[in-house]
């Protein structure tokens, strides 16, 4: 067994606790050779390809597509051709892993009947032959019928049983001490339990089969004191819909008329609620949330439910920075610098100037952590949700190399080949929906920073210049804080020099 080697889940970043494998690029009986792409793997913050660690031929998958798993856990067995089959099923076995093919499909619950079996009737051997599946005969009325010869409690730390065979023999009150498994070491399952009770003269009932009805049941409850609004209570008499039978999505926990809706299209399908309902009945699909959209909720929703945020706002006036953004483009070949390339700059600048905006909060410690450097978390929106890569000491760059840090972040982000020292961390965040039109917005904070930035969209408004109106390109931010670290005055400040350097932005070349 010295000869096989395992392939594990890899441990991406101090969060990552589980992935899930979501493709395989080689197949069993293929040799690959050091760093080769083995397999995609989904983390909560990324999806990333898993690099070979050493060279191999992969001779047993164990992980299968779609399985997510803990770190460590066993993907696959690596192995020379010489090595047998049979050694690497006890190698899984002693990892505690089974290949798929022996994987059990969970036991119906059977209805149980304890019976002796008679006087004059043979007791055969539990290890005697397993009657072939077709010569077993079934209880009738679906019940098992379990010879008093078998019955007892198994201690199931002692017992070396599958966890269905376990469970069923806890439901039948079967001592599994009493039966031989046909399993790795003596395994017993729930085939050998079945064969056993067989052989002992009595009888297994068939599995139950799932009721065929295409509609859902139907509650004959009294809903008349269900919370619903009046028009759902209509909409539900006209179609006969009985409330208990919806889902309650609507405000202080009614029923709605979309869960009315929702409840006659299971029952009746849309050709028929179309005709009763006038067509009104909304079609929908139940989409999984991917393990990125379940970190997301899971850290916001802490941020927002932990943080007391407090927004402030302010006009900045886009004149100055658009010129010199205008010169440097035409002025340095190769470099493009985007108004956001400079926002990200003129934010490091304004947080060395106010360095108490500059911090983290550690909830474990209740400490703040003032930093010397600005890593700016620039916002990325992925179909699979929001990552931050970030721009480490943005206050030590300059604009041109600001500028290709972000385009390049964001280039691995959408490709999904962040490292974790790529998007985990920062002091600081910003959010820029400028892009898509959207004026003004208020951001939440990205824990466990202290503040972040919204960024809306660049426009032309009139405002007053010397006592005159004139048309300026102005952008409105919006500063989230957390109160429990920044102070109003203090987040006031900090956008006073942000505004600073972008109306006189000459100061950050300085």
């Amino acid at each position: 067994m010295s000869a096989i080697k395992t392939l594990e889940m890899p441990k991406w970043g101090l969060s990552m606790e589980e992935g899930t494998l979501s493709q395989w690029h080689v197949r069993e009986g293929d040799s690959f050779t050091l760093g080769q792409e083995i397999c995609e793997i989904e983390t909560s913050k990324i999806s990333n390809v898993f690099e070979a660690p050493f060279a191999g031929t992969l001779r047993r998958v164990i992980a299968q597509q779609g399985d997510t798993l803990p770190v460590g856990a066993v993907l696959a067995l690596v192995a020379e051709a010489s090595v047998g089959d049979a050694e690497l099923d006890a190698f899984a076995a002693s990892l505690g892993t089974a290949a798929p093919a022996a994987a059990e499909a969970p036991a119906a619950a059977p209805q149980v009947a304890v019976a002796s079996a008679p006087a004059s009737a043979p007791i055969a051997s539990t290890a005697a032959p397993a009657a072939p599946a077709a010569a077993r005969p079934t209880a009738p009325a679906g019940q098992t019928q379990v010879p008093a010869s078998l019955q007892g409690s198994s201690d199931a730390e002692r017992v070396n049983a599958t966890p269905h065979a376990l469970r069923q023999a806890a439901r039948l009150g079967i001592d599994l001490g009493k039966i031989s498994g046909t399993g790795r070491e003596g395994r017993i399952s729930v085939a050998d339990l079945e064969n056993a009770i067989v052989a002992a003269g009595g009888r297994v009932a068939p599995p139950a089969l799932p009721a065929r009805s295409g509609k859902a049941p139907r509650s004959r409850a009294d809903d008349s004191q269900v919370p619903a609004t009046p028009l759902a209570r209509r909409l539900a008499g006209r179609l006969g819909i009985n409330l208990h039978d919806c889902r309650a999505s609507g405000s202080r926990g009614r029923v709605s008329r979309e869960d009315v809706q929702a409840a006659a299209l299971l029952r009746d399908g849309p050709q028929q609620v179309e005709g009763v309902a006038a067509a009104a009945a909304s079609v929908f699909e139940d989409l999984p949330m991917s393990g990125m959209r379940r970190a997301i909720a899971a850290r916001l929703q802490e941020s927002k439910r932990n943080s007391p945020h407090f927004r402030l706002s302010v006009d900045l006036d886009l004149e100055s920075l658009l010129a010199l953004r205008q010169e440097i483009n035409a002025g340095v070949p190769g470099v493009k610098v985007s108004v956001n390339d400079l926002l990200v700059k003129a934010c490091a600048q304004a947080l060395l100037a106010v360095p108490d905006v500059n911090v983290q909060f550690d909830e474990a410690s209740q400490s703040i952590r003032r930093f010397a450097d600005a890593d700016i978390s620039v916002a990325v929106a992925l179909p699979s949700g929001l990552i931050t890569p970030i721009v480490r000491a943005a206050n030590r760059k300059s604009v041109s190399e600001v500028s290709r840090e972000i385009h390049a972040l964001v280039t691995k982000a959408k490709a999904g080949t962040l490292k974790p020292e790529e998007f985990q961390g920062g002091t600081f965040s910003i959010s820029n929906l400028g892009m898509l039109g959207v004026r003004q917005f208020d951001a939440i904070i990205n824990p466990p920073q202290g503040a972040i930035l919204a960024v809306g969209a660049g426009e032309e408004r009139a405002v007053v210049r010397d006592g005159q109106v004139v048309a300026r390109q102005q952008l409105t931010v919006s500063l989230s804080c957390d109160h429990r670290v920044i102070d109003g005055a203090l987040g006031a400040v900090f956008l006073k020099e942000l505004k600073r350097l972008v109306e006189t932005p000459s100061l950050m070349l300085v």
